[in-house]
């Protein structure tokens, strides 16, 4: 039997010992209307929920769980104060936790800027089963970690680090999930085209996904239409697959009507006349990024095992290559073990490449060690940011949304009276995009939702915009850059502009080398930046080493999306998801070759050149 995406839970998410009782959020029961955050997993030690209701309170969450007698327990929390970070006072993520239907004396949520176990007081449990829930109190993401109940009244609540929650849930050693030739980790666009070209080539393929679907940031969690052009020369065969597994966007409608008598061209321009919604292509509607065909497509590929909800969080190395990894559940904590042959990493945050020590770039390279233009005369830290896109309906009834203290504070001259906000409304630039992912995302919640609050409240703005109603808001934020994974070739802005060819040239970027800047809002100075500005250089279309998308130091390490072997400059343009695709199925052709030949993806090169031309001119198999 075919398996199927997440192996059968155990019970890790709750323990009682005859004393304590530790429960993770994120494990319980039933989870209501609170979602689960897992993007900063690792610098945490674990997911937690969220009460994102965009100012309308959540239902809640619940668990059942037994104790061996009854008695007084001491209740503590694992939550924080999100805004504090920001000299904040008030608390809009507030919540209570009602044991037995009875809310504890504390409101939680309140108190600490970082993530701290909060005392709940005393509560009563009652031998055998009891109840505990999250009663979100204001629908502006309250979040909570873990619950810990102890009858030891004076004792102090205990670190929540990894080594007491794998005590505390019982987890010993990873279940064993099996051999792979190819082991692709991160399932956005580029991991979903890495693991099924090498698939349909006759791997045996694990997926790993750390999130509940497929698609990263073209996903109806981020909802970012999907950029750049496929089948351009000098391989126009590339990109089938992506546009087999690909929705309708503003650049397919731009292929489609330069071509309009195409067969293709005309199925495309058919669906668009019926469908002209699909044509918004970021922040729209969930449909448009169609999750079900994605995960259909994987599915549908009997050479792929996937693993959703997984977040890896270790690689095991010997000899300069990677032997297992080890991926945790983000709902109940199970842990497993993945051997493979060959490894992609497809996460964007090349999150595998660092576990296994592979050579990485954050930032910007100086002037003086790329010659690039766009570079500057010191090497620092920007990056191009997250962004938290949004957007407002109509309604047929007055919508009012409450007053936001702790957000952004706008005026009638600085807010910006739109009802979509999409890729310009980006944080953390500057930033760094993996160890401070959720102080990132939250700024830009205060930035939608102070601005929100703002048109619906001001009297300048209250008549305009009171039948619209916030009806979506990113919780999981669409990263850009962060670190880059160095292969034997790092390629650079004057490959590009003064178009160098390679002799191992792949797929093609056709994207403007697009960076982003802070963009500084008048009247806003005393605000870190929450919108950014682009500044494009226009290209001519091109094709990109194969050296790029493999590690120099760790010898079986593959990689496709925006975490390839470029600079800062150059990511510009091989970063949006067409062209991350057109990358999955590159190295997805290379791994099947690995795999004939037992031989690194370095021989690939070396070696075994003509044969990946070959593969690329024919382009990826359909699926028989």
């Amino acid at each position: 039997m075919k398996p199927y995406m997440i192996l059968p839970a155990l019970l890790l998410s709750m323990t009682v010992s005859a004393q304590n009782v530790f429960l993770e959020a994120e494990g319980f029961d039933n989870t209501g209307g609170w979602t689960n955050d897992n993007q900063s997993m690792v610098q945490m030690g674990s997911p937690y929920l969220i009460a994102h209701g965009l100012g309308t309170p959540m239902a809640d969450a619940s668990t059942a769980f037994s104790v061996k007698s009854s008695g007084t327990y001491r209740l503590w929390v694992r939550t924080r104060d999100w805004t504090r970070t920001w000299g904040r006072t008030e608390s809009p993520g507030r919540f209570q936790v009602l044991v037995n239907g009875i809310a504890s004396d504390t409101v939680f949520g309140t108190e600490s800027e970082g993530w701290a176990w909060q005392d709940g007081g005393k509560v009563e449990l009652r031998k055998g089963a009891n109840q505990i829930c999250l009663h979100d109190l204001t629908g502006f993401d309250g979040r909570c970690d873990a619950i810990y109940l102890t009858p030891d009244l004076d004792a102090p609540a205990p670190e929540a680090n990894p080594s007491f929650r794998r005590k505390a849930l019982g987890i010993r050693r990873p279940a064993k999930a099996g051999k792979y030739d190819f082991v692709v980790v991160g399932g956005g666009i580029a991991g979903i085209c890495a693991a099924v070209t090498a698939a349909r080539l006759g791997c045996k393929v694990a997926l790993v996904q750390n999130r509940p679907v497929l698609g990263g940031n073209n996903s109806s969690e981020v909802r970012v239409g999907l950029s750049g052009l496929i089948y351009k020369e000098p391989y126009p065969e590339l990109g089938r697959l992506m546009d087999e597994i690909g929705g309708i966007g503003h650049w397919t409608n731009y292929e489609a009507r330069k071509d309009p008598d195409s067969p293709r061209s005309r199925k495309i321009l058919k669906i668009i006349e019926e469908h002209p919604e699909k044509l918004i292509h970021n922040a729209g509607p969930a449909s448009n990024y169609e999750d079900d065909k994605k995960l259909n497509a994987v599915l549908a590929e009997q050479n792929i095992t996937l693993f959703l909800n997984k977040q890896v969080i270790s690689a095991r190395t010997r000899g300069g290559k990677i032997r297992s990894v080890i991926a945790k559940d983000i709902s109940n904590s199970e842990e497993i073990m993945l051997k493979g042959r060959l490894f992609a990493d497809c996460t964007g945050d090349a999150n595998l490449g660092y576990m296994a020590g592979a050579d990485f770039r954050m930032g910007r390279e100086s002037k003086a060690e790329t010659g690039e233009t766009q570079a500057p005369d010191e090497a620092d830290m920007l990056t191009m940011g997250t962004s938290v896109q949004w957007y407002a309906g109509d309604s047929k009834e007055v919508e009012t949304f409450p007053e936001c203290t702790w957000a952004i504070a706008f005026s009638d001259s600085t807010c910006i009276p739109i009802v979509h906000g999409e890729w310009d409304w980006e944080t953390g630039l500057g930033r760094d995009q993996v160890e401070e992912s959720e102080r990132i995302r939250d700024h830009g919640l205060r930035a939608v939702y102070g601005n929100w609050a703002h048109l619906k409240n001001s009297p300048a703005f209250k008549e305009q915009f009171k039948y619209k109603k916030l009806e979506w808001v990113a919780c999981i934020g669409g990263k850009r850059e962060s670190r880059r994974l160095m292969g034997d070739v790092v390629l650079k802005e004057q490959d590009i502009t003064e178009n160098v060819i390679y002799d191992d040239a792949t797929f093609t970027a056709t994207w403007g080398m697009d960076l982003h800047y802070p963009k500084n809002e008048p009247g806003m100075e005393n605000e870190e930046p929450f919108r950014a500005r682009s500044v494009t250089k226009v290209h001519k279309d091109y094709a990109v080493p194969y050296r790029c998308l493999y590690s120099r130091n760790i010898g079986n390490l593959m990689m496709a999306g925006r975490d390839i072997s470029v600079t800062h400059a150059a990511l510009g343009t091989v970063r949006v998801m067409r062209t991350g695709g057109m990358m999955g199925e590159v190295i997805g052709m290379a791994a099947s070759l690995c795999k004939q030949h037992r031989c690194s993806p370095r021989d690939i090169y070396r070696s075994h050149l003509s044969e990946l031309k070959t593969l690329m001119t024919e382009g990826v198999p359909s699926r028989p």
